[in-house]
């Protein structure tokens, strides 16, 4: 894998000796154990963390994972890649978003490896949860507000505009909406309109009408004098949105723009159409457990869609099995609450956790042996100062420290880098010591997309038999124990092989 390092010390970080030089050094004898090739260095030496993403530097680092050119990023800490936290927010969703990794090698945090993206994950949505806290009291306030007929955030729906807080017909647009219900009287089709439409210099808020934007606007009650709020929210993905439970929706009067009647007859068309001509239903890219289901035959099984779908289905090409992905969800929280009984199946390897502390000890010695070659040095340059030893006697005392200081400066990094790769292996293992009663407790609030990630890096495969689903999970050292004995009827966890 190719990745550069991003060095940003500050001068006051640089005056206590922390120099550009040693966090590349650390940073590439780090690359070297993990087996990737440095191609870039982003230096940001004494470059401000409280706002970086600006900087020419981050722009070419930006630049280089679009393209391509960089697949991981790594740095000693987060708070040198940026102090920030909307930065550091903002540069976690693009490298997610270019499939790229960040390494920070003082939090042990490595998104190349499962434990990493885990780590990651479960970050994120304990995030996730923090903020939602806060925004339900926000939309705590919606409904009052929508009753009373008061704005709830945008700018209202095309025909209207708010006006002294209140929801009126726009001049410019409201001819625009009637011409629409009259043309889809008359013409029948969406496609046909929205050409019409164009045709007459017709459009809508942003561009023109598609067929889709049209029936958005055909729906709408609030064209027929009912407005309705509190109808939908987002998945949290900033793009698609569901429909909330009609209990919740709020519906107020506002100035019509078509009457009753022929907003009940163009809906009346539309729904007769969409029923004599159902459309297939759209597929999701991505689903719980989707490329892990394997049936007992051997094939792999997928969603297979059907008319009318609330739960994914798997389904088997061969033999026709099909299994509904509320069932395999099930027992996968039953595998999330033994990581509850049994977190201590979670420790480090203790060969792990040795090596580890002979390595730190290690390093304490040599930085305490560096200290002490730097006092002599000093005290040798103050013998020729006073002229207490001639040159030569300085240079036969002076050569050997220089020596065993130079191969104590290059053992250092090396010892450190050692040190954050086991750090990195376990730190996460750790995390979920103190987090995995966490697991069963979130999963109700998390979005489909973050439960699909965690399946993801704990799940590697999961196969159907007769009564039976075998979990092959990814952290298999660790996790294996927890399926040892713990067969019955309905699911169990296969041993891999």
């Amino acid at each position: 894998m190719n990745v550069g390092i991003w060095i940003r010390v500050s001068t006051e970080d640089q005056a206590r000796g922390e120099s550009p030089k040693n966090h590349e050094a650390r940073a590439r004898m780090y690359a070297e154990i993990k087996g990737w090739q440095v191609v870039e260095i982003y230096d940001l030496s004494g470059v401000s963390g409280k706002e970086v993403s600006s900087h020419p530097e981050a722009q070419r680092m930006f630049a280089d994972v679009a393209s391509g050119k960089i697949k991981g990023l790594i740095f000693s800490k987060l708070a040198r890649l940026a102090r920030n936290t909307r930065e550091l927010l903002e540069f976690s969703d693009f490298f997610q978003k270019h499939d790229a990794d960040l390494i920070s090698l003082e939090e042990s945090l490595d998104t190349s490896t499962p434990a990493g993206r885990l780590l990651y994950t479960v970050i994120g949505a304990l995030a996730q949860w923090e903020r939602e806290e806060i925004s339900a009291r926000v939309a705590a306030s919606v409904p009052i507000r929508a009753r009373q007929g008061k704005p709830t955030g945008g700018i209202g729906p095309f025909g209207y505009m708010w006006k002294d807080r209140r929801l009126v017909p726009n001049p410019e647009e409201a001819p625009v909406v009637k011409r629409a219900f009259e043309l889809y009287l008359s013409l029948g089709r969406l496609k046909a309109v929205c050409a019409q439409l164009k045709k007459e210099g017709y459009k809508a808020r942003k561009s023109d009408f598609s067929p889709v934007t049209l029936k958005r606007v055909l729906t709408d009650t609030t064209y027929k004098g009912l407005r309705r709020a509190n109808y939908s929210k987002r998945r949290g993905d900033k793009k698609s949105w569901v429909l909330k439970p009609k209990e919740e929706w709020v519906y107020a009067e506002v100035e019509p723009l078509v009457d009753q009647d022929t907003w009940e007859t163009v809906n009346a068309l539309l729904a007769a159409r969409a029923k004599s001509s159902p459309g297939s239903v759209p597929k999701r890219s991505r689903y719980l457990f989707g490329g892990k289901l394997a049936c007992s035959c051997g094939t792999k099984m997928y969603v297979a869609p059907y008319n009318g779908m609330k739960i994914p289905r798997y389904r088997c090409r061969t033999c026709h099995t099909k299994l509904n992905e509320d069932v395999i969800e099930k027992h996968f929280l039953e595998i999330l609450n033994t990581l509850i009984v049994k977190p201590e199946e979670l420790k480090a390897n203790q060969d792990v956790a040795e090596e580890q502390a002979e390595l730190e000890n290690r390093l304490e010695l040599l930085k305490k042996e560096l200290r002490r070659i730097d006092t002599r040095i000093d005290a040798l340059v103050d013998l020729v100062a006073d002229k207490s030893i001639d040159r030569r006697i300085f240079t036969e005392r002076f050569l050997p420290l220089k020596e065993r200081k130079e191969k104590i400066q290059d053992e250092l990094p090396r010892i450190q880098a050692e040190i954050d790769h086991l750090k990195t292996s376990s730190t996460a293992k750790d995390y979920l010591i103190d987090k995995a009663t966490t697991f069963a407790g979130m999963w109700p609030v998390l979005t489909y997309e973050e439960r699909r990630k965690l399946v993801d890096e704990l799940v590697a495969s999961v196969e159907i038999q007769k009564e039976k689903l075998h979990f092959t999970l990814t952290y298999t050292p660790p996790f294996r124990a927890l399926g040892k004995g713990a067969h019955n009827p309905r699911d169990s966890w296969r041993q891999p092989a």
